[in-house]
């Protein structure tokens, strides 16, 4: 199957799919429909003016096919590369032109750095028996971000409504049962730094960048552990804003 349209490389995860790269791949499959991406409009094809020029790597000869649109491959291809480049270089400044000294990633192994969280009614922890392994969504209006987050729980406490889990992709909000808390604060994160600019210190403010950050905005936080491990630098950050 040839996909006729080119999604803008956000990587926002509406559609269920972690990356552009995954969504095109599952829709050439025949698995999901196109309409599911929110940047999808049936006008916005690729044509003459948007395909790769004669002094590019790649020609237009090996990349258009007979109906004169990318080919499937070719435009996975070019995704996937762009995805690579975004994950292993940072600039150090995000959309808005922000600085930040350092990239927040997960723990070897998990999917995501561990977040800690607060619902705005933090009783609800134990009245609804939230658990490990639960679904929890809601918005994280405490620090003012305006992404919808689909989150998997690791422990939650009912005594301080302290939830800790992994941001996980919105297709599991469609496949199960969701405890849907609406709004939460972020108390904290924890995973690996990987340094831009200036690595955590302890007991200082930083900005930094959560890893695969939906709109790539920076974040600042109190840096409350800073230790070395064989996996990298494993820190604490708490007091969690978007300034």
């Amino acid at each position: 199957m040839v996909i006729s349209w080119n999604p803008p490389g956000k990587n926002c995860g509406a559609c269920g799919s972690q990356t552009c790269s995954d969504f095109l791949d599952r829709a050439g499959a025949g698995l999901v429909e196109l309409e599911l991406c929110p940047f999808y409009e049936k006008n916005n094809i690729i044509n003459q003016d948007n395909l790769l020029s004669r002094n590019n790597v790649l020609s237009q000869s090996s990349t258009l096919s007979q109906d004169g649109i990318l080919s499937r491959e070719n435009l996975l291809s070019r995704e996937k590369l762009a995805i690579q480049a975004r994950n292993i270089n940072y600039s150090g400044v995000d959309v808005v032109g922000k600085e930040y000294d350092f990239v927040l990633l997960p723990f070897p192994g998990e999917p995501s750095a561990r977040k800690f969280i607060v619902p705005f009614r933090a009783d609800l922890v134990e009245k609804w028996d939230i658990k490990k392994g639960d679904l929890v969504t809601g918005r994280p209006a405490g620090p003012g971000c305006p992404v919808y987050h689909a989150l998997r729980v690791l422990s939650a406490n009912p005594v301080t409504g302290v939830i800790e889990c992994h941001t996980v992709g919105p297709m599991a909000a469609r496949t199960e049962d969701v405890h849907d808390v609406q709004a939460y604060h972020v108390h904290a994160f924890e995973g690996i730094a990987s340094t831009v600019r200036k690595p955590p210190v302890f007991g200082t403010r930083q900005y930094f960048l959560p890893g695969n950050c939906m709109i790539g905005l920076a974040h600042t936080a109190l840096v409350n552990m800073s230790f070395q491990k064989p996996s990298g630098l494993h820190v604490r950050l708490e007091d969690i804003r978007i300034l």
